[in-house]
């Protein structure tokens, strides 16, 4: 390809594909009436499909060089379909030039209607009009799963707008590694399919990251991880030596090299309170006490500001025990978070294999203890305002851990085996509504309902739910080495959907609610998933992200791939209100997405 790049292809490919959404009618580029364009010309000015590149489901409509303000725009749905309807901010009017446009169907001639004031040298015109804008079937190099819409969503959820964080399977990248130093966790790369759906299980938006995102390339690959919505209605997120951050309709906000000393962001990005970042990435080069140079894996939290400085590092290794083995050699070493290999189901690492890695100085993206390896696999951080802490979920500790800026553990919420001092003293005591301590050993509970997290994932603050004194924690309990264990059958395995509440002056934890255990197997997600409280509805999100998946253990062969659930709940009930599967695809999150934030947002 002789003359221009890799990418400057990709991003000509995919401005041609957008244009050939465009209905044109006006094609002359000049002439005796002068200057033309070659977009539709409708009331105000020309509509512009994809204006950004990476968002085909989206449009926005010019200004024509009028002032516009307090403008609203309402998809027309199809029949039978969900309305989109929400109103645009005049700062939001201003930064796209006129009115954006979001929630288009695809492959349709769309219908929709916009109201705006028109202001002309002092003269104010409330003006509402309808536009066709046709789309494009989706497009991508990886397809997009099938919504199945299982329980439909009454009225309160009738509005409901989900953004699922799926992967769009394994690229060859996964052969490189890092080697200066050794070590790390860079083989992770693979094409993202994230998209928004509705209720009745339509696409109302997708992600064409082709000119952000090259699967294939060290610095611009890796796995679109830790989706966020902001309180400015953006949504940030990370992906292998990058993270970033674009308004729903593909406007780069930022996009930044994660700092030079740190690499290999996953799973995590959380927007704190105080307008920080904080982000899980790894060391790009640790000396080890025995004198070696590492690169680290999944083991490290460092704290961004709003221009990318970092304030703050948390170093893992130095505040947890990176030795500690108990929970990593209960893991199933056949699903190890991503890297998920049929032939080793069911198998666990023993002492002499964890003692066999060390003495032959094995590093990278490897289940083992100490820096270097995969010991602490952190999958979420959440910031605590009240008290300037960050919690932690540690999938390879199977341990919720809260630590304060001065890094000292606050408490650990997990099973005492194995702990020393002074983690040993940081645990939290299980116990009753009424506050009773629980029979429980150092591997499970008596007589009761409750039970630690075990491979979670998500441990998230309920804010609104929660003060400095008492906390509610949200986490997606996987299952895996559940009790230390693993079961005589694969098929008794499950997952479940839990939260917690949490005295932090007592140092005790009851469990308040759960969901996944009455639903067995069919429910268990081995890997990935999510659970998150929604305030806007007082609800919980969940979202069982690789369930279903089925496997020829012998050949290890994937028979069927994952079918995620994800299932909406009133607080305090164990019913789904709302249960959508998605077919044939592997997740990893997915949250409510808040169209009015995106347009009306906190200006942040």
């Amino acid at each position: 390809m002789s003359g221009i790049s890799r990418r400057d292809f990709a991003r000509l490919t995919v401005f041609a594909a957008a244009a050939a959404a465009v209905p044109m009618v006006a094609h002359a580029f000049g002439g005796p009436s002068g200057p033309s364009t070659i977009y539709k010309k409708q009331k105000i000015g020309e509509v512009i499909m994809n204006p950004y590149k990476i968002a085909p489901l989206t449009a926005i409509i010019r200004n024509g060089g009028y002032e516009l303000r307090n403008a609203s725009v309402r998809i027309v749905p199809k029949e039978g379909g969900q309305e989109i309807a929400y109103k645009v901010s005049d700062s939001q009017l201003l930064t796209h030039g006129g009115i954006p446009v979001f929630g288009l169907y695809p492959d349709y001639r769309n219908k929709v209607e916009v109201t705006y004031d028109r202001i002309f040298y002092g003269k104010t015109e409330r003006i509402t009009e309808t536009y066709t804008m046709a789309t494009n079937d989706i497009f991508g190099l990886h397809p997009f799963p099938k919504a199945v819409v299982r329980k439909a969503a009454p009225a309160k959820f009738a509005d409901r707008l989900y953004y699922i964080n799926n992967i769009g399977g394994n690229n060859n990248t996964r052969h490189a590694v890092w080697n200066n130093p050794e070590g790390g966790a860079l083989q992770w790369s693979s094409y993202p399919l994230n998209m928004i759906i509705d209720t009745k299980g339509d696409v109302r938006w997708y992600l064409y990251p082709i000119g952000i995102y090259d699967v294939d390339s060290l610095y611009d690959g890796g796995i679109m991880m830790g989706l966020r919505q902001n309180e400015d209605g953006a949504i940030t997120w990370g992906y292998g030596q990058h993270y970033v951050k674009y308004d729903i309709m593909g406007r780069e906000i930022w996009n930044r090299r994660l700092p030079y000393g740190y690499n290999d962001f996953s799973h995590t990005m959380d927007a704190a309170q105080n307008g920080h970042y904080f982000l899980r990435v790894a060391s790009s080069n640790l000396k080890r006490s025995d004198g070696r140079n590492v690169r680290t894996v999944r083991d490290m939290i460092v704290e961004v500001d709003q221009n990318g400085n970092v304030v703050e590092e948390w170093r893992l290794w130095e505040i947890l025990d990176p030795y500690r083995d108990t929970a990593i050699k209960a893991l199933d070493q056949g699903a190890v978070c991503l890297n998920i290999d049929p032939k080793l189901a069911g198998k666990t690492l023993s002492s002499e294999d964890l003692q066999k890695l060390d003495k032959e100085a094995h590093f990278g993206d490897i289940v083992g203890t100490g820096p270097g390896r995969n010991w602490a696999h952190v999958n979420s951080v959440d910031y605590d305002p009240t008290d300037d802490s960050i919690i932690i979920s540690s999938r390879h500790q199977c341990a919720v851990i809260k630590i304060g800026r001065d890094k000292k553990v606050k408490w650990i919420l997990g099973a005492p085996r194995g702990w020393k001092k002074p983690w040993s003293d940081a645990l939290l005591t299980p116990v009753d509504a009424n506050g009773k301590p629980l029979a429980c050993g150092d591997a499970a509970c008596e007589n009761t309902n409750f039970d630690w997290t075990w491979t979670q994932h998500t441990a998230f603050r309920i804010d609104s739910k929660s003060d400095k004194k008492t906390i509610f924690i949200s986490v997606f309990d996987n299952g895996d080495g559940r009790g230390f264990d693993q079961p005589p059958l694969p098929d008794m395995k499950y997952s479940r959907a839990v939260i917690y509440k949490i005295d932090q002056e007592k140092r005790t934890v009851e469990q308040i609610w759960e969901y996944g255990k009455e639903m067995g197997h069919e429910w268990f997600s081995p890997v990935t998933s999510l659970v998150e409280y929604m305030p806007d509805k007082d609800s919980i999100i969940a979202y069982a992200a690789t369930a279903g998946a089925n496997y020829d253990l012998k050949t290890g062969g994937l028979t069927s791939a994952p079918n995620p659930y994800l299932d909406e709940f009133e607080w305090g009930s164990t019913t789904p209100a709302v249960e959508i599967q998605l077919k044939n695809t592997t997740g990893y999150q997915a949250f409510a997405f808040d169209v009015n934030k995106a347009f009306n947002g906190k200006i942040m």
